[in-house]
């Protein structure tokens, strides 16, 4: 299988970008977002105080506008890019929004109708600098950004296949997850070596054409270890596993920046019968979810649906969070199976779907899957067993 997204599909996305922009009624247009410009150029950076944009002049040419340091790595990328500019640094005696106002006025942005994601760069790491509309004399400028996020929302053939890869490495990630979850080892001691044995595997087994661009194959707890899984969002404790604690897991592996989503709900050893019986209204939580999945539809079908199984059984305040995202190149993507959200699923969209029940006191009730809607319904692409006993760890 090709580990990549080829040079022809990204230029074909930057086609879909530039006549979205048309449609829109603007010129040119600026992004600042570096999953969205790396989505179009196949340019992965580290976004730190230094900024970088990408930008489609009038005439339809493409500019990446880099520090000096990126500069050569920027050049690898000729072949899907027209220019490159790239500045001193930062903050440099010269400001880079500076450099950047020179560029585009070159490019003919002056007094043209501008698409921008954002009005200028954004980073934690300490920048600070002018917004563009403070630099350049437009016409107008026009929020674009939602168009890529909705172009990355219905994946390619070859997107669902390196998501099917990352599926394959998560799977193994979890299998040794489990295999090493025992009474009396640590979280760090467990998530450590079953997610180092399974990036090794991974690295002997894809070889030299296999690009991250991501987190390697990982399995991990997220401190949802025993009562402290009936926190949705737990950060890792470094608990050690005792029998009976409820486990909420999380495995997965980018292959070209692509990423799946496995989480599992085990036990150690032993499980109660009130583990058991949440743990039933969270499966069978997940199989309305899937029953309900359906292109035409509207993603609050899904939610509704699932709300409506967890009012019936009366554990709705049990429930801490919708019932799924979008998944790509970011874990958490939009549209979302939410009340909220009622985006139209449609054939190669991917979704998680993990409905999920906390109890305090007892534990957190979770699975997650990873499925592409197709053209009748759905398809699991990860395909980890989700009945109770072999959620068992002994």
């Amino acid at each position: 299988m090709r580990l990549s997204i080829s040079k022809e599909e990204t230029l074909i996305r930057q086609q879909r970008f530039f006549e979205k922009i048309q449609q829109n009624e603007l010129d040119c247009a600026i992004l600042f977002s570096p999953i969205d410009i790396f989505y179009l150029t196949g340019f992965q950076f580290h976004p730190t105080e230094r900024p970088i944009a990408f930008y489609i002049d009038p005439e339809q040419k493409t500019h990446l506008f880099v520090p000096y340091l990126e500069h050569e790595h920027a050049e690898d990328f000729a072949s899907l890019i027209n220019f490159v500019h790239s500045y001193p640094e930062y903050p440099g005696l010269k400001h880079p929004m500076e450099y950047f106002k020179e560029e585009l006025v070159r490019a003919g942005f002056q007094g043209k109708k501008v698409g921008v994601d954002s009005l200028g760069y954004g980073s934690p790491s300490g920048y600070r600098g002018p917004t563009v509309d403070q630099l350049l004399d437009a016409q107008e400028f026009q929020s674009i950004k939602y168009i890529v996020p909705e172009l990355r929302a219905v994946k390619s053939a070859a997107e669902i296949e390196l998501i099917n890869e990352s599926c394959r490495w998560g799977n193994l990630a979890h299998r040794l997850l489990q295999k090493y979850s025992k009474p009396g080892l640590s979280e760090l001691e467990i998530t450590s070596r079953a997610s180092t044995e399974a990036t090794m595997a991974m690295i002997e087994t894809l070889g030299a054409d296999y690009k991250p661009h991501g987190e390697t194959a990982f399995a991990l707890f997220r401190g949802q270890i025993g009562e402290m899984s009936a926190y949705p969002h737990a950060v890792t404790q470094n608990a050690v596993l005792k029998t009976g604690d409820t486990l909420v897991t999380a495995s997965g592996g980018s292959v070209w920046g692509y990423k799946s989503e496995l989480e599992r709900t085990m036990f150690v050893q032993e499980v109660s019968k009130e583990q058991t019986t949440y743990f039933q209204y969270m499966y069978e939580a997940q199989e309305v979810a899937f029953q309900h999945i359906k292109p035409g539809k509207p993603t609050s079908y899904v939610e509704e649906a699932v709300q409506k199984y967890f009012t019936e059984n009366k554990i709705t305040h049990l429930t801490r969070h919708h019932t799924g995202h979008a998944i790509g190149l970011l874990f958490h993507e939009s549209p979302f199976f939410d009340l909220g959200d009622h985006t139209i699923m449609e054939p190669g969209m991917v979704f998680t779907v993990e409905p999920g029940i906390y109890v305090q006191g007892v534990g957190g009730f979770r699975h997650s899957d990873t499925i592409l809607v197709t053209e009748d319904g759905m398809e699991m692409l990860t395909y980890y067993p989700r009945d109770l006993e072999s959620m068992i760890c002994y």
